[in-house]
C-alpha cells in the first residue's frame, strides 16, 4: 500500500514523545504530512530531536488547552494510554477521525490498572459515534528503549537458568514497532464509518520457550538450562527483584500473565489494514539487544 498517496495532509498527534508517537511522526514527516504534536512536557519534546509544530497541553492549569490544540483537527492520532480517550473525544471536533492505541491487555484474566484503563477508553470511544478505530497491539518490541524484549534480554543475562512458567507452553505473538507505525498509517488512509476496534499482532505465533530461545540467540547470551517452575515460586522470586538493583523489577501480575496465551487471529487486521506484519525472527534481527 502506498500510504503517501492516501494519507491526510495534516494530522494531530497526541503522545508525540512516546516511542510509538515518535516513530509515527518521523514516518508522517517523511511522507510530507503536516504534523501538529500535542505535548505535556516541553523539556522532553526538546530532547526528542523531533521537529515541526507543537502545542503544549496543561489540563491542570488550563482545562481548555486540549480543546484549543484540537480545534482545527480533522485527523487525531493518540498513542497515549487509551484511558485518556474520553477526555480527547470531549475536547476534539465531532467531525474528526480518531485513531487510538489500546492494548490486548484488555483480554487478560488478571486485569490491572493498565488493562482496565484500556477497557474504559475503548468503551468511551465505541459509544461516542465518532469515526475511526482503536488499535489493540500485542507485545510491542523493536523500538529504542522498549521495555518488553529488551528488558527481558537484560534479565536473561543475569539468570543462571531460565525459569519457565507453565513449562513455557503459553503462546505469544509480538508485533514489531514498524508494524505499529504501518497500522496507524493504514488506519489514517482508510475512510472509517463510525467507531471500530481492531487487534493488531505480529505474523508469528510461538511458545514462550521458543520466544526465549530466539532472544538468547539474538542477544548472544550463552545457552542456559530451562527449568519449569510452579507459579507460586515465580511470584515469590518476582518480589525479590524489587531488592536487587542490577536486574529489572518484575511485578507478580506480570508473572501470572506469562502463563496465559496471547495469540490472535490477524486475518481481520490484514483485511482492514491491507498489509501483512513481519515475522518475529525478521523483527528481532532488527532489534538491538
Amino acid at each position: 500500500m502506498n500510504f503517501s498517496q492516501s494519507l491526510p495532509t495534516k494530522i494531530h498527534v497526541i503522545g508525540a514523545t512516546g516511542r510509538s508517537g515518535k516513530a509515527l511522526i518521523q514516518a508522517l514527516q517523511t511522507r510530507n504530512c503536516e504534523v501538529i504534536s500535542l505535548i505535556r512536557n516541553l523539556e522532553k519534546w526538546q530532547k526528542s530531536n523531533l521537529n515541526g509544530e507543537y502545542r503544549l497541553i496543561d489540563l491542570k492549569h488550563n482545562p481548555l488547552s486540549l480543546a484549543d490544540a484540537l480545534k482545527d483537527a480533522a485527523y487525531v492520532v493518540s498513542t497515549a494510554h487509551a484511558k485518556h480517550s474520553a477526555t480527547i473525544l470531549e475536547a476534539g471536533p465531532k467531525e474528526a477521525t480518531y485513531i487510538f492505541l489500546g492494548s490486548t491487555r484488555k483480554f487478560t484474566r488478571w486485569p490491572d490498572s493498565h488493562g482496565n484503563g484500556v477497557i474504559a477508553g475503548e468503551k468511551a470511544f465505541l459509544s461516542s459515534n465518532r469515526r475511526g478505530v482503536i488499535l489493540h497491539p500485542t507485545m510491542i518490541y523493536g523500538s529504542q528503549g522498549e521495555n518488553n524484549v529488551q528488558r527481558l534480554s537484560s534479565l536473561l543475562k543475569h539468570l543462571p537458568f531460565i525459569p519457565l512458567p507453565n513449562g513455557g507452553k503459553a503462546l505469544v505473538q509480538p508485533i514489531h514497532q514498524s508494524d505499529i507505525t504501518r497500522a496507524i498509517l493504514s488506519a489514517l488512509s482508510k475512510p472509517w464509518d463510525g467507531p471500530h476496534s481492531l487487534v493488531i499482532a505480529g505474523n508469528t505465533v510461538l511458545s514462550y520457550k521458543e520466544f526465549i530461545k530466539i532472544i538468547l540467540k539474538q542477544a548472544n547470551i550463552p545457552a542456559k538450562p530451562f527449568i519449569p517452575i510452579p507459579m507460586i515460586f515465580l511470584k515469590a522470586a518476582a518480589l525479590l527483584t524489587y531488592l536487587i538493583p542490577f536486574i529489572p523489577t518484575i511485578k507478580t501480575d506480570e508473572i501470572q500473565r506469562l502463563a496465559e496465551n496471547k495469540d490472535f487471529d490477524i486475518s481481520e487486521m490484514k483485511e482492514q489494514l491491507g498489509f501483512t506484519p513481519i515475522d518475529f525472527k525478521t523483527g528481532i534481527e532488527q532489534t538491538k539487544l
